[in-house]
């Protein structure tokens, strides 16, 4: 599946999108709240990160979407929603790595808000969710402009943790509600997976 907003084409992740993925990791600003500023060995990216993220894309109709510059086609970054191992309820994470060069412009809220529009009219999935460290405050207040709010089960005390991993939620019904806040979107795809979202 396809999604085009109106300044971001989205496409899923290609094999060939090993160097795109690699020279992102490979700002140590961007994968500061990631890795500490380690780099993702492109072997990894090739081997494990693509592989993985094509097969959640085949049996799930979830994964990887690349964003472009929809009038230059320049790499921006990713959005990805991804099925939890180990839960059985409808639910997905969100989480989405852009290039520095982009920040600040609102285009991680964009390619986000195509994805969950995307996600939540396509398939049975009511609650997605993203995790970011308390100390994150530009991916705090992305995940909030996206209508998301920390999850009903955060500890208060988390908030004044510096080491903390903050849940941040978003409902299908509360989403629903909001949805005329979102980025214009528009989706081609091929025919539906098994989960009910076209792949």
């Amino acid at each position: 599946m396809h999604l085009f907003t109106s300044r971001l084409l989205l496409r899923p992740v290609d094999a060939a999108d090993v160097d795109l993925l690699a020279a992102l990791d490979a700002d140590a600003e961007v994968m500061r709240f990631v890795s500490g500023g380690v780099p993702t060995p492109t072997a990894r990216v090739a081997d494990w990160v693509i592989p993985r993220m094509q097969l959640q894309q085949q049996e799930y109709g979830t994964g990887m979407w690349l964003a472009f510059d929809a009038h230059t086609m320049a790499f921006v970054g990713w959005v990805q929603m991804r099925t939890p191992r180990h839960s059985g309820a409808l639910e997905l994470e969100l989480s989405y790595r852009l290039r520095r060069e982009t920040w600040g412009h609102g285009l991680a809220r964009e390619a986000a808000s195509a994805l969950i529009a995307a996600i939540f009219t396509s398939t049975p999935t009511t609650r997605i969710f993203a995790g970011t460290d308390v100390d994150h405050h530009a991916s705090r207040r992305v995940l909030e402009a996206l209508g998301m709010r920390l999850a009903a089960d955060t500890d208060a005390a988390a908030l004044t943790r510096r080491d903390a991993c903050l849940e941040y939620e978003i409902l299908r019904s509360v989403w629903a509600v909001g949805r005329g806040r979102g980025a214009a979107v528009s989706a081609t795809a091929p025919p539906t997976s098994r989960s009910g979202m076209t792949a």
